[in-house]
């Protein structure tokens, strides 16, 4: 009984908690989204360059 108790009040705390969140608006997710997305198309282009580059250094250096 005590642990129905114990959830109940926790359910009761989480409620009230989300309802002082502020949640984002759509075109705020809209944008951070497509800025994340620009940027891990740019670091990923980098590093595969970088990738490129060293093994073409390693493979001279090795043969």
């Amino acid at each position: 009984m005590e642990t129905f108790r114990k959830i109940s009040q926790f359910l009761r705390e989480v409620k009230s908690e989300m309802k002082k969140v502020t949640w984002p608006t759509k075109s705020y997710t809209i944008n951070s989204t497509i800025v994340v997305l620009i940027a891990t198309t740019i670091i990923t282009l980098f590093l595969y360059i970088c990738d490129l580059g060293l093994a073409r250094v390693i493979s001279q250096l090795i043969k």
